[in-house]
């Protein structure tokens, strides 16, 4: 617990749950653990944690593992990305939400089929390669 007469200057990370009612400034990294900010909590800083909490006022962006929640007296300046959100009535947000799953967010694996023509070889689906030149010389 980071209390309400502490200010921190940096970054913080730890491997257990973290309650901030104080001031924080840098960068609070803890992906694996809970991060919650309480009532008197005032953060300036990216915040990373597996389930995030919301009471106080934060200006940085919100990285949450599983879920990020902000409370009735919240007030958050920033970008939330998890992919559970959930705002409650009277929280005070200004950014955007990206919900987007990490599952889709990996790439395709590539196609097995095999090419079928001329435009799949050349790499463009559908695009038409030079046209013959006729005996004539004439296209």
């Amino acid at each position: 617990m980071i209390g309400p007469t502490i200010t921190v200057k940096g970054d913080l990370s730890g491997e257990e749950d973290l309650l901030i009612e104080g001031r924080v400034e840098g960068k609070i990294d803890l992906p694996r653990h809970s991060v919650t900010v309480g009532k008197s909590g005032h953060i300036k800083a990216d915040v990373y944690g597996k389930v995030i909490t919301v009471e106080g006022e934060v200006e940085g962006n919100l990285f949450g593992e599983e879920q990020l929640v902000l409370r009735q007296s919240s007030t958050v300046r920033g970008n939330i990305t998890a992919p559970r959100v959930s705002l409650e009535d009277g929280a005070n947000f200004k950014g955007s939400i990206d919900m987007s799953s990490k599952e889709k967010e990996k790439p395709a694996p590539a196609s097995s089929t095999p090419s079928r023509g001329r435009s799949d070889a050349l790499g463009g689906a559908g695009i038409p390669g030079p046209k013959p030149e006729r005996p004539n010389g004439k296209v």
